[in-house]
């Protein structure tokens, strides 16, 4: 489906404060893997995500490029990273059985599907950075992170995002 309209206004919960136990309750199911992979790998007190893509009940909910001659806005592009943080955070409460179990989000990576000028990967990974925090909190959720353009995504996705995060032990 190609949209230039925010579909999933994640935004919007952002407006009332909300416990982390109220975050899980919002959760999405997680994502099952679209290829031969799995959806994480735990080493040690480390987790590393797969890719997440912006999918919603099983379909992708975001499809094209964002920028000027693209079909996305940067608004919608910030939705589709809002929405890949719920289904990395989804994997990461199956994996992990709650999130109060990770201890420091250490680094988000982001891969943004552009059209050929568009330069604000950047502006399109902060709404993934923005929820991390107002989620996990500042200490927890503040992370390192890079902000890639890129020719193609899986699915034509306009965005990919990978997470790996610090877990305290069991």
């Amino acid at each position: 489906m190609s949209t230039t309209e925010t579909l999933y206004p994640i935004a919007d919960l952002l407006k009332t404060p909300k416990t982390l136990e109220q975050w899980e309750a919002l959760l999405p199911q997680a994502p099952t893997p679209v290829g031969s992979y799995v959806p994480c790998k735990t080493l040690g007190n480390t987790v590393f995500t797969s890719g997440t893509l912006p999918m919603k009940e099983g379909k992708l909910a975001y499809v094209g490029r964002i920028g000027e001659g693209g079909n996305l806005t940067i608004e919608a592009g910030q939705e589709a990273a809002r929405l890949c943080i719920l289904n990395a955070l989804s994997i990461l409460k199956a994996e992990l059985g709650s999130l109060s179990r990770i201890k420091s989000v250490v680094k988000l990576v982001g891969f943004v599907m552009g059209t050929a000028d568009f330069y604000a990967q950047p502006a399109v990974i902060n709404g993934a950075s923005d929820l991390l925090v107002a989620i996990l909190g500042e200490t927890v959720g503040r992370h390192a992170r890079s902000a890639v353009g890129v020719a193609n995504l899986p699915l034509e996705a306009p965005v990919e995002l990978e997470l790996i995060v610090e877990v305290h032990p069991l």
